[in-house]
């Protein structure tokens, strides 16, 4: 389904005028199909700046804690939920008018806020307060979309209340003790992230854009996955000899595997007509993005040791990079499964990539052994994989395709 567009909001001339509030909308293509914008696409340059950020927090020691790795994936939950805020506005009120740039560019001063307090929470409010502003934005912008029709005041009623809740608890988060804080902070979380949910009877109502939904999650994954290949550069030492350019070019392939994969599944569009609102695909891409996050950082601290000439493989770090592969296949199984139930074909490309990575991770620790072994591994399954959609893709496609 297409996307519904609203108007502006019912104002006197001259003061619509004033404020901003006649503006153009963002133009779609010949099919009538909205792509991003150059504002939506600038927003997400702080973001870049933001993920670097969160994986810095775990630093170089190859041997991460528990506890540092849960904070990574929390923060990160953090800063994607705040990115998917703005897209879940955009994709369903398209204004491109003066006021809506000021908010937004308002919303971009906040998330660079987040960005500069990744490193000190829970001590420093930066992370709060700047969260405080991405959020705040959005409330406003649904309250200015709120008197448009009256399927916006159904739809803008939810989000107010459940985001709205957050950010109140958020915003007590403030004056509260230190060590208090990430307690409110899951409490808010868990309101915000469970809002699309309670509400999905009457989001549904008013599906997402069916192209521009994924188009705007896909950018972020790829953002997510230049994040992990930034990681992996920067553990290549300078002026590398041919056995670390070897090494580096094996670790390289891992990524550019899941890309292929990825960008496959998108371009199939194999979920086009079953997005509804939109829920389940993008509450996917928070696990999947995290995990490719993860994985980069993992993979850099795989060519370090290389460099160090490490004989081993520490285990935590062999578990981190096994845990993230799975949980990426794992994560394109389900992703598949809003499309159609998967064949036992499908299934057993699926159980070939878990197990394969699985026991590559628990069993070998030679680093280029491991590295080896898995690029084998991956690059199957991509191979494997990327068949199925293909012919699922040229199947589901319509005549008009």
């Amino acid at each position: 389904m297409r996307r519904v567009r609203t108007g502006p909001p019912h104002l006197p001339s001259w003061l619509a005028t004033r404020m901003g509030l006649r503006g153009l909308t963002p133009r779609a293509d010949e099919a009538g199909h909205r792509h991003a914008t150059w504002l939506e696409l600038f927003l997400d340059i702080i973001f870049v700046y933001a993920l670097a950020a969160v994986v810095a927090r775990l630093g170089n020691e190859p041997s991460p804690s528990p506890t540092a790795v849960l904070a990574v994936i929390g923060l990160f939950v953090v800063i994607q939920w705040a990115w998917l805020g703005q897209v879940y506005y955009d994709t369903r009120f398209d204004p491109d008018d003066a006021l809506h740039r000021l908010l937004v560019l308002v919303a971009l001063i906040g998330a660079g806020a987040m960005t500069l307090g990744v490193d000190e929470v829970p001590e420093s409010v930066l992370l709060p307060v700047g969260y405080l502003i991405v959020r705040g934005v959005l409330l406003l912008l649904y309250l200015r979309a709120r008197p448009t029709s009256p399927m916006a005041r159904m739809v803008t009623t939810i989000y107010l209340i459940g985001f709205g809740s957050g950010w109140l608890i958020w915003l007590v988060s403030l004056p509260a003790p230190t060590e208090l804080r990430p307690a409110l902070w899951i409490v808010a979380m868990v309101i915000e992230l469970s809002t699309p949910w309670v509400g999905a009877r009457w989001l549904n109502r008013w599906p997402v854009d069916n192209r521009h939904l994924p188009e705007r999650i896909g950018q972020f994954t790829i953002i997510v996955l230049g994040s992990a290949l930034a990681s992996l550069l920067f553990a290549v030492p300078d002026h590398p000899g041919p056995h670390m350019i070897l090494t580096a070019g094996l670790a390289f392939v891992i990524p550019a595997a899941v890309w292929w994969v990825y960008t496959t599944f998108v371009t199939t569009r194999l979920l086009q007509s079953r997005l509804r609102g939109g829920q389940a695909y993008s509450f996917l891409h928070i696990p999947l993005g995290g995990a490719l996050l993860l994985l980069g950082w993992a993979l850099g601290q795989v060519v370090r040791l290389v460099d160090d000439n490490a004989a081993r493989l520490p285990l935590e770090l062999r578990l981190l990079l096994g845990a993230s592969m799975v949980v990426w296949t794992l994560c394109g199984l389900a992703l598949y499964w809003l499309w159609t139930r998967p064949s036992r074909a499908r299934l057993a490309i699926s159980a070939y990539g878990v197990l394969s990575v699985s026991l590559i991770t628990a069993t070998v620790h030679r680093p280029r052994v491991m590295l080896s072994l898995l690029a084998l591994a991956v690059v199957g399954y991509a191979v494997l994989l990327s068949r199925r959609l293909t012919q699922a893709g040229a199947a589901n496609r319509t005549p008009e395709e």
